[in-house]
């Protein structure tokens, strides 16, 4: 987006594209183990219907960006990559080849950024170079023509270009001279350090920058006016605290991440800024309010024979991620790292593995970049980028989250724009293991139409779940339409009413990861917004939390009666995993609203409520 002013309040963001998922086909994909049926089928699979989706699933304004990463081949010991020196890979060559790639397969898809990792500025030694100014300047090895070209002809290409440096003042900046700031009389690189100089970032590669002398902002200003000269669209900031493996004072790096966002709206260019890497949560005002994505997790490379391996480190995710699903939307994008799903052999993963590792960054809203070699795409590797509905799922900016976190078989769900529901069965063991999705944990109830979404085939008609024997390390992704559509509010929404000490707070298995809570006496929150045509019984699906056996809540419809309902019982000790009950309430016709209150004792904590007629 354009960085409109520093730190501006209500700064512009993303305007996302709205999808009517249950439309959407995709291109045919194996598919898994067969389909055991928790409800009743009402007959064969039906084909599903064709329809453009030109317009569908691009990406939207500011939302998850789809590209091209360099890191993946260029820290790779596969053969051929970087035989005679590590890191060797990454040269204008390479990265224009690639690029040309991306704008002949991928980019009718959404795919349009091309990012140039770390070293571009060091000799294949690692040895970096520096300009007159103190910044890092091209190494002539790997781009004898300079970054700005580069950047030109990938631009020529219909692409926008992407760069990386690391956060704070590199050592060699300051160690080999004084180098004077560009732009800034009187300021050089000896004034913007601390005077102890301690280190920072990830690798203490870097000298910490204090922003309380007036020089520093400058010299970032320089680096940032260096970037949008040559023409590049994306920074990618990394080793930033806190996170990138560090803890302490010296490597907080969040007064860096202010000057960049503050450096960049003064080059007015529009330079998507991303920060890196395993950040910290706590720090998520800063990143929401100074960047437009972070990175949640450690490298996804494996930094062996392969481009990555399942245990090292893509299974990490399933693990860290719904930590993260509240900040996913409108402060930016929760970054899983390169999605390395193309290349079969080079990737280090089995068929099911890459479709798993494609289907949790998609239902995640997460960038989706990959590190292959696009000049060899195989078969699987070509479905996996490039099934339409799964990057409608991934550009509408709904994040999934895990019914139960931290299991070897895991349901993830999130509702469309369209009402359907996304859902993906994992299996996180390696032997095969049978995984079912019930529709009440799922977040509605009654039946409901399902379709296999990888292979864009009609599954039929299901009462009350699915279920499958999944593979090992496999997947099945869903569509699942309720034949009673459903009005869906999640406590935590906007619109609700707290009252007294009830708050929201973080839930890694509820819907959108949080939850209301903390209701004592007096204490309530109200659900605004179901919508219903007409007067008459609804079905009433509430999903909370109460880590006991069971607990009293009080529930009133439109500021009525309050009824004492129990919810809960069974006693499993978790406050990340919900549980469903199905209430059969009288609602008016038009809008509604449900309050659950504390009648006593210990309260349940409240995920979210799904509406269904009934009679």
């Amino acid at each position: 987006m354009r960085h409109l002013t520093p730190r501006a309040a209500g700064r512009s963001r993303r305007r996302v594209v709205a999808v009517v998922a249950a439309a959407l086909v995709a291109a045919p994909a194996a598919v898994g183990a067969g389909v055991l049926s928790a409800g009743a089928s009402s007959g064969p699979a039906a084909p599903a219907s064709h329809v453009d989706l030109s317009k569908v699933y691009s990406v939207a304004d500011d939302g998850p960006y789809r590209g091209w990463s360099s890191w993946s081949m260029q820290s790779s010991h596969y053969p051929g990559l970087n035989d005679e020196n590590d890191y060797q890979w990454l040269t204008e060559r390479n990265v224009l080849a690639q690029a040309k790639a991306l704008a002949r397969t991928l980019k009718p898809y959404g795919y349009d950024h091309v990012n140039i990792d770390a070293g571009w500025w060091s000799d294949f030694t690692w040895k970096p170079g520096y300009d007159a100014h103190g910044r890092q300047t091209p190494n002539a090895q790997r781009f004898p023509r300079g970054m700005a070209p580069v950047a030109a002809d990938v631009h020529r290409l219909g692409l926008k270009a992407g760069i990386y440096l690391p956060v704070g003042l590199e050592k060699p900046a300051y160690d080999d001279g004084d180098y004077p700031i560009a732009g800034a009389p009187g300021c050089s690189t000896h004034d913007i350090v601390y005077s102890d100089k301690r280190t920072t970032n990830g690798w203490d590669s870097s000298y910490k920058i204090d922003f309380e002398k007036p020089c520093a902002q400058k010299y970032v200003d320089s680096q940032a006016a260096e970037i949008a000269g040559w023409g590049y669209d994306l920074l990618k900031l990394d080793g930033v605290g806190p996170g990138s493996g560090k803890s302490g004072d010296q490597y907080d790096n969040r007064a860096d991440v202010e000057a960049w966002h503050e450096a960049i709206a003064r080059t007015g260019r529009d330079v998507q800024l991303e920060v890196s890497w395993s950040l910290d949560k706590g720090a998520i005002d800063t990143w929401q309010d100074a960047a437009d994505g972070w990175r949640i997790d450690t490298d996804v490379e494996c930094y062996c024979d392969t481009l990555v391996s399942w245990t090292n480190s893509v299974d990490d995710r399933f693990a860290d991620a719904p930590s993260w699903v509240r900040y996913a939307g409108k402060g930016g994008w929760n970054n899983l790292d390169s999605l390395d799903v193309g290349n079969g052999r080079m990737d280090g993963l089995t068929d099911d593995e890459r479709r798993s590792y494609a289907t949790l960054w998609a239902i995640s809203a997460a960038p989706l970049y990959t590190g292959d070699d696009l000049t060899k795409l195989d078969r699987l590797g070509r479905q996996l980028l490039t099934n339409r509905e799964v990057l409608a799922i991934d550009a509408q900016g709904r994040a999934a989250s895990p019914v139960v976190p931290k299991a070897l078989q895991q349901v993830w769900r999130v509702q469309n724009a369209d009402g359907s529901w996304t859902v993906a069965l994992f299996n996180l063991d390696r032997q095969p293991a049978h995984v079912q999705a019930r529709w009440s944990d799922v977040g509605f109830a009654g039946p409901a139409r399902v379709r296999d979404v990888w292979s864009g085939r009609s599954l039929g008609r299901f009462a009350g779940g699915w279920s499958a024997d999944v593979p090992g390390h496999g997947v099945r992704l869903l569509n699942v339409r309720p034949e009673a559509t459903p009005v869906t509010v999640q406590a935590e929404s906007s619109t609700s009413t707290l009252v007294g000490g009830a708050k929201v707070g973080g839930c890694d298995g509820c819907a959108g990861g949080l939850k209301v809570g903390d209701m004592g006496e007096g204490d309530s929150v109200t659900l605004h917004g179901f919508h219903v045509a007409r007067a008459g019984t609804y079905a009433v699906t509430v999903s909370y939390v109460d880590a006991s056996n069971g607990r009293d809540v009080g529930i009133a419809v439109d500021g009525g009666a309050v009824q004492k309902v129990r919810l809960g019982a069974g006693d499993d000790d978790r406050w990340d995993r919900p549980q469903s009950t199905t209430l059969h309430l009288p609602l008016r016709a038009g809008e509604n609203s449900i309050t659950f209150s504390n009648v006593g004792g210990y309260t349940p904590d409240v995920d979210q409520v799904t509406v269904q007629r009934v009679s």
